[in-house]
């Protein structure tokens, strides 16, 4: 590994590591987007390499397509893997129930339907990421361009009544111009800096004409596994109940990781 990872890359490199341990020989993945999740992308495709695992990967992302392929591993779509057996992706914000904010990438409604089509889903992420209540990393929401600012108000409005402390939302750009998702949709950011209730307020978002899906994945994240830039991973299993802690080895001078961006 490079000597020169900042801790907060070290941490995202061993949760990384540690969660590919669950991907067994023949599985189907779910892949997810953004950095973390790029880190767990080149980690399975050495075992792929070097190891000669068998998997299919359904990706959440176009980009995480072209890095899968890249790296060796063999690409599906969702509905030619019908069910996922586990999907493996990072979190904006995760709480003590391991329900999650999701969609700093912009690929939040492919990573849910990928996630809710799994048996599990394994969050990894660093330690910065975990928080006492959602809401202080930017709620993403997926709207589709036609009458956005339209549903910017209704979403705005509503929040006058919703228990949060902030409730501007505002247009995610890419330079000048609109961010576009893969759906061809845009992105609503809603800065609400804690929200009380994250159930509701899915389950509102979702009502909403306009309203494509939001970035709360709520009781769908079973384990998450949280590196730290030291080589410790701790591991929380919602559903056992129980906390586990290992110590992952740092590789010397691996190009494992050479030109990845995200």
């Amino acid at each position: 590994m490079p000597s020169d990872l900042s801790p907060i890359d070290k941490a995202k490199f061993v949760a990384a590591k540690k969660a590919v341990e669950f991907v067994e020989d023949g599985m189907r993945v779910g892949l997810g987007t953004g950095s973390t999740a790029a880190w767990m992308v080149r980690c399975l495709g050495e075992l792929v390499r070097e190891e000669g695992l068998k998997i299919r990967g359904v990706p959440t992302s176009t980009r995480t397509a072209q890095l899968a392929r890249d790296v060796g591993i063999e690409v599906i779509s969702l509905d030619a893997a019908k069910w996922l057996d586990l999907t493996i992706d990072g979190a904006d914000e995760f709480d003590a129930d391991l329900n999650l904010i999701k969609g700093g990438g912009g690929a939040l409604l492919q990573e849910k339907i990928v996630a809710t089509a799994s048996d599990q889903m394994i969050v990894i992420s660093d330690v910065s990421k975990e928080v006492e209540t959602l809401g202080a990393f930017p709620l993403p929401v997926e709207v589709i361009p036609f009458g956005w600012q339209t549903t910017q108000a209704l979403i705005e409005e509503t929040l006058v009544s919703m228990d949060v402390m902030g409730r501007s939302a505002s247009l995610r750009m890419n330079g000048d111009s609109p961010f576009v998702t893969d759906e061809g949709n845009h992105i609503l950011d809603l800065h609400l800096k804690r929200i009380g209730d994250s159930r509701q307020m899915a389950m509102i978002l979702n009502q909403m004409p306009g309203v494509v899906e939001n970035g709360l994945f709520i009781d769908i994240c079973d384990r998450v596994v949280i590196g730290y830039g030291d080589g410790k991973v701790e591991v929380r299993d919602i559903n056992a109940g129980t906390i586990e802690e290992n110590m992952v080895d740092f590789v010397e001078n691996d190009n494992l990781f050479t030109d990845l961006t995200d």
